[in-house]
C-alpha cells in the first residue's frame, strides 16, 4: 500500500486529537475530583453513583422523619410530665381534704384549687404543636376536648412514621390511656364531694385519682421505650449514612495521585508526539526544489 503524505498528516492530527481529549479528561478529574463528569463517560459508575445517591436520599428523608418522631414524642413527653405532677396534686388535695379537722368553708377553698387544675388537665389533654393536637390520634386537626369541656377523643389511632426501611415508630400515645378511664369524671366526683362537704366521700377519691395517676405513668413508660428504641434507629441511619457516603466516594472520586501522574505522563507523551509530528510533516516537495 502505497503511504502518502495526507495519510501521514491525517495519522499524526488523529492521534493528536486523542491526546487532547485524554488530556482533556485527565484535567477535568483532577479539578473536578471526580472519575466522570457525564454518564457517557463510564455508564457503569453512573449507575452505581445514582443508586448511592438514591440510598443517602432516602437516609436523609428517614432522619427528616426521625425528627419529625422527637417532636412529637419529646412533646408528649413534656405533657405527660405535667399532667402527673396535675394529678398528683389533685391526690395530695384529696388527702388533705379528707382530714376530719377541715371544716366547709377550707374544702371550698379546696374546691376552687381542684376546679383550676382541673382546667389545667383539659389544656394538657388539649395540647397542640405546630398545629397539631397530639392527644387525639391521628385526628390532628381536632382538640380532644371540646368546647363543652368533655374529653371526647375523636381518633385512638396511632400516628406511625416510617424511620427506617421496612420500619415504622408509633410516634404518640393512645389518649384513652392518658385520659380515658373516667379520669376527668373523677375529678368531677372528687370537685362535688368537696362541694357537698361530703368527707367519707372526698375520701373514697384518693384510689381513683390515684388510679389516674398510674395510667399516665404506664403510658410514659411505654412512651420511654419507643424513644429508647428511636435512639437505636438513629444511631443505625447515621452507620447507614457514613458507609453510604464512603462507597459512593470510592466509586465516583478519583485517585488524585493516579490522576495527576496520568495527566504529567499524558502531558510529555503529548509534547514528544508533537516533535515527532513536526519532524514528519515537514519535508514537503518545495523543501525539494530549494
Amino acid at each position: 500500500m502505497r503511504i502518502t503524505q495526507g495519510m501521514l498528516s491525517n495519522n499524526m492530527l488523529r492521534n493528536l486529537t486523542s491526546s487532547y481529549s485524554k488530556m482533556d479528561t485527565l484535567m477535568d478529574q483532577v479539578s473536578t475530583g471526580k472519575k466522570i463528569n457525564r454518564p457517557s463517560d463510564d455508564p457503569v459508575i453512573a449507575m452505581k453513583g445514582m443508586g448511592y445517591r438514591t440510598e443517602l436520599k432516602q437516609i436523609e428523608q428517614y432522619k427528616r422523619n426521625t425528627s419529625e418522631v422527637h417532636n412529637w414524642m419529646d412533646n408528649t413527653d413534656s405533657a405527660l410530665d405535667k399532667a402527673t405532677q396535675t394529678m398528683q396534686k389533685l391526690r395530695e388535695l384529696a388527702v388533705q381534704a379528707s382530714n376530719d379537722t377541715y371544716d366547709a368553708s377550707e374544702r371550698e377553698n379546696i374546691m376552687n384549687e381542684v376546679t383550676q387544675l382541673k382546667e389545667h388537665m383539659m389544656d394538657i389533654a388539649n395540647t397542640s404543636v405546630n398545629g397539631k393536637y397530639i392527644f387525639n390520634g391521628t385526628d390532628t386537626e381536632t382538640p380532644p376536648v371540646d368546647e363543652d369541656g368533655e374529653f371526647d377523643p375523636s381518633s385512638t389511632s396511632p400516628v406511625l412514621i416510617d424511620v427506617a426501611g421496612g420500619t415504622k415508630l408509633q410516634a404518640n400515645v393512645n389518649p384513652e390511656d392518658v385520659f380515658g378511664n373516667d379520669l376527668f369524671a373523677n375529678i368531677d366526683s372528687f370537685i362535688a364531694d368537696l362541694e357537698s362537704n361530703d368527707q367519707e366521700a372526698i375520701e373514697g377519691n384518693i384510689s381513683s385519682l390515684q388510679g389516674g395517676i398510674d395510667n399516665i405513668i404506664n403510658a410514659r413508660a411505654d412512651l420511654g421505650a419507643r424513644m429508647n428504641r428511636l435512639e437505636l434507629v438513629e444511631n443505625r441511619l447515621s452507620e447507614q449514612e457514613i458507609v453510604a457516603t464512603q462507597t459512593m466516594a470510592e466509586n465516583e472520586d478519583v485517585d488524585y495521585e493516579k490522576a495527576i501522574t496520568e495527566l504529567i505522563t499524558q502531558e510529555s507523551l503529548h509534547r514528544a508526539a508533537l516533535s515527532a509530528g513536526s519532524k514528519i510533516i515537514q519535508p514537503s516537495l518545495i523543501d525539494f526544489l530549494r
